[in-house]
């Protein structure tokens, strides 16, 4: 249901002109849950690398994955390797999904890249900006969202791309993901357009 859930998502995005969507598929605390659970889980990962990989290179989508990839099993990473090079030249929609991933850990990530490259002097600690930076995040050439849509009724981030989230906007939904329906989608959108977004500055 959770995979069907991840092609509704993806259809809409298309016919709605959205450029970029982000799917928050297995963070790195879901490590920590029992090991049967986290091999069904993995199970399902491999279920949905085989079997939707060719539905969304023929829609054209390009799919990228952010996470630890070193925690995974070699096939996975594989597969998740084969299906980037497959689509990488696909232009209707970036399908971002995090997988093994943790915020906080991507930002630390950055910040050791960034104190390797002064280091080795290739750039300067008064160098280092919000762009500087952001080149060093796993998201480097993926704009910031604009929408962050929380199902489930819950209302937290869950260390959910803590960086890039700094001017998004939140809609929170009650209904279950592999519950998340057309409905919901379009919903979210309305409601994201009905927004003001000030980045800080005064309402004009």
């Amino acid at each position: 249901r959770g995979a069907e859930s991840v092609r509704t998502a993806v259809e809409c995005a298309v016919e709605l002109g959205v450029s970029y969507l982000t799917l928050y598929g297995f963070s790195s605390e879901n490590w920590n849950r029992p090991e049967s659970e986290v091999n069904d889980l993995m199970g399902l990962l491999r279920f949905y690398l085989l079997s939707e990989i060719a539905y969304l290179h023929e829609n054209g989508v390009r799919l990228r994955v952010i996470g630890d990839r070193e925690r995974l099993a070699r096939d996975i990473v594989a597969m998740i390797e084969s299906a980037e090079k497959q689509t990488r030249e696909n232009g209707n929609l970036t399908l971002i999904i995090a997988l093994s991933y943790s915020g906080r850990t991507e930002i630390a990530t950055a910040a050791r890249s960034l104190a390797k490259a002064v280091v080795i002097g290739s750039v300067k600690p008064e160098e280092i900006d919000e762009s500087v930076f952001s080149q060093h995040l796993f998201t480097t050439g993926i704009p910031d969202p604009d929408l962050l849509i929380r199902t489930s009724g819950e209302k937290r981030i869950s260390n959910f791309l803590l960086w890039q989230l700094a001017y998004t906007e939140f809609v929170f939904v009650d209904t279950l993901w592999p519950d998340f329906s057309r409905t919901d989608f379009e919903n979210a959108i309305t409601e994201y357009h009905c927004r003001e977004r000030r980045y800080g500055a005064s309402g004009g």
